[in-house]
């Protein structure tokens, strides 16, 4: 026989493929050629696939041989595909026998001793093979946990070609799954740590609550970094759904630790300052790999020092924040990443950042207003919640009551507050306040009563307010309301947002028992 067909799996950004490997052996001159969009490194496989082979105890066909990937019009990439190809070409020389790989997908890369080595990106491509219909998949053996946390779906593992070969032939078995091996989570910042800062804490909450982007202003010292760091300890865990998504693109980055399952805990990403365009939202030549936004999917974005980042940077942020995708045109083809994130913002008011704060800055006006006029205009309003840190006392730093109130105890009110909305959005599939269209929140039945919007649709007459920030005041007064646990914002809800919104302190902040907190005031 001189033909043979063998599935794989390939991806086109975050999205899985199923691939059909064709090998097909005539006679000609001794060649290898791959057709069906392979890039550089599938190109190498050539090299790869014969010296595996050889030194696996087999004899190379001396013939002519083509490979071609099905769909030929979609772009294949990566090192995934050798095993499969090495399959193809054996079966089709007639040196394997084809039964125990119909309906089977095989992915791995091969090592030129013929081991079998780990590839990225396997469980998005496991998943879409059992979406075509396949069953049974066989991978390396450090991704079969990975793989087998996919649902209805059989997982065998090997370790080198000589271990496929011999069970194809009948004489050996595949390996099984490793059992899960429980990787210790880091040790995660508790809110408890934090002194002072009610009226941040406060935001904190009500950002988690809701989904909200924050943005904290503050000197250095004052606690900004530290506020940030907690939010993903007051977050829900992340249901199935969510789950596969963030462990799918941690695989495809190849930052899944080995041997873990899916990943529960909103990732956090705190890129450096100086990071560029690329690193950000994602990028790269050929078909663009995620960015720090995409792993923060589900997640935090944490952007400290955010006025010394570079203007390209945090433009690239504008779309992706409305849309919740990250779309990458390259000369090889578009590639979508989901960026479905929860920004935190920190910046120092000038760029002499005095810890005293303002009454020892040193910078002219003009010199304060270009400094946070790199943060400002559509980036900053599409920033929910904008809050003041204020310097901490000596009195609130070494506050004899004890801590505040830890992240388990303020989790719990954020994870009831989440329930209420998402029980409140479930027949339109919102899961927070933060992800409902304002067009919504504007129509009945859930328009507010007039009488309480009517100072909120005066600051939109007067341009205090845009329309985008009319709707995200809106969002925030029902994050207000499911924290206090009332169906529908009062009007003293909206002027609470609108405060929020606008950077001010509160004036009738309503107590929300934080153990040892004191106001921020001096």
């Amino acid at each position: 026989m001189s033909y043979a067909r063998v599935l794989c799996a390939g991806l086109v950004g975050v999205t899985g493929h199923l691939v059909e490997v064709e090998a097909d052996l005539s006679q000609g001159l001794p060649a290898l050629v791959l057709t069906g969009l392979p890039d550089t490194a599938l190109h190498e496989a050539r090299d790869r696939v014969r010296a595996a082979v050889v030194n696996s105890g087999h004899d190379w066909p001396n013939r002519r041989m083509t490979v071609n990937l099905l769909p030929a019009g979609l772009p294949k990439h990566g090192s995934g595909f050798d095993l499969a190809i090495a399959a193809a070409l054996m079966a089709g020389a007639g040196d394997l026998p084809t039964e125990r790989l119909n309906g089977v997908a095989l992915l791995g890369e091969l090592g030129l001793d013929g081991t079998v080595r780990p590839v990225r990106g396997v469980l998005p491509m496991v998943a879409a093979a059992v979406r075509a219909g396949v069953t049974r998949v066989i991978v390396p053996l450090d991704n079969a946990h990975e793989a087998s946390v996919i649902p209805g779906v059989t997982v065998r593992a090997v370790d080198s070609l000589r271990r496929l070969v011999e069970f194809l032939q009948g004489t050996a078995p595949l390996l099984d799954p490793p059992p899960a091996q429980p990787v210790p989570p880091d040790p995660q910042p508790d809110l408890a740590d934090v002194a002072g800062m009610r009226t941040a804490r406060y935001a904190l909450e009500i950002a988690a609550a809701g989904g909200h982007h924050l943005a904290l202003l503050g000197p250095p010292g004052a606690g900004k970094t530290m506020l940030a760091e907690r939010l993903p300890s007051i977050l829900p865990e992340l249901d199935d759904d969510a789950a596969l998504e963030v462990t799918a693109l941690q695989s495809i980055a190849g930052v899944l630790p080995a041997g873990s399952g899916l990943i529960r805990r909103p990732p956090f990403q705190a890129p450096h300052h100086t990071v560029g365009p690329s690193a950000l939202i994602g990028g790269g030549s050929g078909l663009a790999r995620p960015g720090a936004m995409s792993l923060a999917h589900r997640g935090v974005l944490f952007l400290d020092e955010i006025p010394e980042m570079g203007r390209t940077a945090l433009q690239a942020l504008r779309q992706p924040l409305e849309s919740g995708r990250v779309v990458l045109a390259r000369v090889k083809g578009i590639t979508e990443y989901p960026a479905q994130v929860q920004l935190v913002a920190a910046a120092n008011p000038c760029p002499c950042a005095s810890t005293a704060g303002d009454q020892h800055c040193t910078c002219p006006p003009q010199v304060r207003r270009r400094y946070l006029g790199r943060f400002s205009g559509p980036l900053l309003d599409r920033i929910d919640i904008r809050i003041t840190v204020q310097p901490l006392r000596a009195a609130q730093l070494t506050d004899p009551s004890g801590p505040a109130e830890s992240s388990a105890q303020v989790g719990a009110r954020v994870a009831r507050a989440r329930d209420a909305a998402r029980y409140r959005w479930s027949d339109s599939g919102w899961q927070h306040n933060g992800e409902v269209p304002g067009t919504t929140l504007r129509r009945r039945p859930w328009e507010l009563a007039s009488p309480d919007t009517a100072s909120l649709r005066k600051a939109l007459d007067h341009g205090v307010l845009s329309a985008r920030g009319f709707d995200r005041v809106l969002r925030i007064a029902w994050t207000i309301a499911d924290l206090d646990g009332r169906d529908r914002p009062r009007e003293d809800d909206i002027f609470e947002a609108f405060q929020m919104r606008m950077g001010e302190e509160p004036a009738d902040r309503r107590s929300t028992d934080l153990e040892g907190d004191h106001d921020d005031e001096p």
